[in-house]
């Protein structure tokens, strides 16, 4: 039990909790014409002018509730236990209170292991100290323990779905890690055998040809600086946090495999290569057929009423562009619910090479998928 608590304790805030919106101020805004309006209709309410004032006041407090969920909630909680006596015995009977739920769930949703811990004794021992105040029978207790109990269960339950979709976005992005890092040591190792090749066929007609030994070192050295380039890739790889994925063994030639015929319940798909893609590093190349053949695949499967999927890659100069797009209903292509696991496999792939890769919606119809990679394939 204690290991249990003492790992509650130490559990860190969820990261990147989302920024204070439009949306946070509109709350508020609304929140204090309500308490108002509530305190000018409702003939029955006791301490009229006090409670409303609480009430209104502390609606602010919202805004801080992802940032600062600790502080929000002690505030507003203690602030409402305290009334009560302070008024010896009365109460806020306030509806517009109701908005004092959001913060148990902010609570648990975004706070520290240490602040939930602090929080649920500060919620529990105002809603006690309520119960106490009012003389409540116990049986009357129940509701308010009952709906804070729901609000921090909804909110706990939030927190753990972001943590098990990090980690498994965690766990692709680990086997993608490793299949580039396969694919850059295959790569190494090819430009180290014709290294070798190469010195052995010098040697072995130096003495009938002597300028093969000068070119033979010319080859070595352009070999071993690929080499090195893919080794630093690698390196790169390893030591990232969010690799990015790549299938070995692909090239620019194999984009012709995604070609196909329309037909009745699929469209066609077209491949069109233009300007210069000669030079390009074989892992910028894998990462241009595993990019194009991702977006393909996701255009089939989600673009609804699509007759034509176009793949375009050019060379333009030192980078190298891939266009993926469909003429399906416009954002069809996009799959359901949060961003699935191929698009962040392409983003990540290309961000890994220098690159960028963006996905969205055409203004009209149909979707669309950029990629920018340099040729070269060495991230700044």
């Amino acid at each position: 039990m204690s290991g249990l608590v003492r790992s509650v304790w130490h559990e860190p805030r969820p990261p990147d909790p989302p920024r204070r919106v439009w949306r946070d101020w509109a709350l508020v805004v609304v929140l204090v014409p309500l308490a108002v309006l509530e305190g000018v209709l409702r003939p029955d309410l006791p301490w009229r002018v006090f409670s409303v004032v609480v009430t209104a006041g502390l609606t602010p407090a919202l805004l801080w509730r992802r940032t600062r969920p600790l502080e929000a909630l002690a505030v507003c909680f203690v602030t409402t236990s305290l009334v009560p006596i302070a008024l010896d015995g009365g109460t806020l009977d306030m509806y517009s209170l109701a908005y004092l739920l959001i913060l148990p769930y902010a609570l648990l949703r975004w706070g520290s292991g240490r602040e939930i811990v602090i929080g649920l004794a500060v919620m529990l021992t105002g809603v006690g100290l309520s119960v106490l105040v009012k003389h409540a029978a116990p049986a009357n207790a129940i509701g308010p323990f009952a709906v804070v109990l729901s609000t921090t269960t909804l909110g706990w339950a939030f927190r753990y779905r972001a943590r098990a979709r990090t980690r498994e976005l965690d766990q692709v992005k680990l086997l993608e890690r490793e299949q580039l890092a396969r694919e850059l040591h295959d790569t190494v190792a090819h430009h180290v055998s014709a290294m070798a090749i190469r010195a052995q066929a010098g040697l072995a007609t130096a003495a009938s040809r002597p300028d093969a030994a000068t070119e033979a070192l010319r080859v070595i050295e352009a070999e071993a600086a690929r080499a090195l380039d893919e080794m630093r890739a690698m390196v790169r790889v390893l030591r990232r946090d969010e690799p990015a994925d790549l299938t070995p063994g692909r090239q620019i030639a194999d984009l012709e495999r995604l070609a196909a015929p329309g037909g009745p319940d699929h469209p066609s798909v077209g491949v069109e290569l233009s300007g210069d893609l000669g030079g390009l590093s074989p892992s910028v190349e894998a990462a241009v057929y595993r990019i194009a053949q991702e977006a393909v695949t996701n255009a089939l499967r989600h673009a609804r009423h699509a007759t034509r999927v176009a793949v375009h890659v050019a060379g333009d100069g030192p980078s190298v562009c891939l266009r993926v797009s469909d003429d399906g209903d416009g954002g069809s292509a996009r799959p359901p619910g949060p961003a699935g696991y191929g698009i962040v496999g392409m983003a990540e792939r290309a961000d890994l090479l220098g690159g960028t890769c963006v996905a969205g919606p055409d203004p009209g119809r149909g979707w669309t998928v950029t990629a920018v990679l340099p040729r070269n394939g060495v991230a700044t």
